[in-house]
């Protein structure tokens, strides 16, 4: 239950996969959403067995990781406000998120690093076989990201059908933008 909450409440992933399904179609958000997949249980994996004590070692690499991360939202953040309309790109000019970027984007993203830093102290029992507990809640999670992706890139695929109208597409870019910009907050407060 935590898995699937935590997986389908807005955040960064279910927004770009969103705007990928709005921007790109269904088919070309897959690999965002296989990236997410295989991405987020390599971070519950890396955390879980000691990357987070790295951090309570070395503060000043968390606060780069937070950098990293903020600047990278509001750059996608900045590319949502500025995005053409969904039929305008078939020039190959842009693209959909790419299994690789999606996958590395979860270690600079602000809810996967809560997630799973919350995630371990609350379902790993350390006097049991923490490895086999790290990779059952890895595996759980890579489950549920599929198909809350899916709902999420759905949404913006029956979004594009209401973004023809030039106005309507603005505002509806406009508000995802500032969604994700706003998901900087979380890094900070």
């Amino acid at each position: 239950m935590f898995s699937f909450a935590a997986s389908v409440t807005p955040g960064p992933n279910n927004l770009i996969a969103a705007a990928s399904g709005s921007r790109f179609g269904f088919r070309q958000t897959l690999p965002q959403m296989l990236g997410v997949a295989a991405g987020f249980p390599l971070l519950v994996i890396a955390i879980g067995m000691g990357l987070g004590g790295l951090f309570v070692a070395l503060p000043a690499l968390h606060l780069v990781l937070k950098l990293a991360g903020a600047a990278y939202l509001l750059y996608l953040a900045w590319g949502l406000l500025h995005a053409d309309a969904p039929d305008a790109g078939e020039d190959g000019a842009e693209s959909a998120p790419t299994f690789l970027g999606s996958a590395a984007f979860q270690w600079v993203n602000p809810k996967a690093w809560t997630v799973a830093l919350s995630v371990i102290p609350t379902f790993v029992d350390p006097a049991r076989d923490v490895l086999a507990q790290v990779l059952m809640l890895a595996l759980v999670f890579s489950v549920t990201a599929l198909p809350s992706l899916a709902l999420w890139a759905l949404f913006g695929v029956a979004l594009s059908q209401l973004l023809s109208e030039e106005k309507l597409r603005r505002r509806v870019n406009g508000l995802l933008a500032a969604s994700v910009a706003a998901s900087v907050l979380l890094l900070f407060f």
